[in-house]
């Protein structure tokens, strides 16, 4: 199971910081990743990080601004958001998969979901 927190609402240019712990088995050998969907959009993928650590991927519009980061040891992965935009509003979902890919069919496990909302 994957959970999911860290979300809230912030205003344009503030930074936040989502958390998703793994519990019953350990993530360690999965890639890690972070999707969103915003009202009336399909999911669409943030960021991912290979089983690793050491190789990260991220979609366009968090290029330079998200980081994501995971603890193996504490089966948690982070996204860091720095520069937060009201288009970055959405629920933020993390997910688990064997292949690091950026398609979230390709993903086995999922957090429930935490809503983030900038305000312009």
């Amino acid at each position: 199971q994957l959970q999911a927190s860290g979300g809230g609402l912030v205003q344009a240019g503030d930074s936040l910081r989502l958390s998703c712990a793994g519990s019953g088995r350990t993530f360690s050998n999965y890639a890690m990743a972070w999707f969103r969907q915003a009202p009336g959009k399909e999911r669409e993928f943030v960021a991912r990080i290979l089983s690793s650590g050491g190789s990260t991927y991220y979609a366009d519009p968090g290029k330079g601004r998200f980081t994501i980061s995971r603890d193996n040891a504490k089966n948690t992965v982070l996204l860091q958001m720095n520069s937060l935009k009201p288009e970055d509003t959405a629920v933020y979902y993390c997910a688990a998969g064997r292949g690091g890919f950026t398609s979230w069919q390709s993903y086995e496990y999922w957090g429930q979901g935490t809503l983030v909302t900038v305000s312009s």
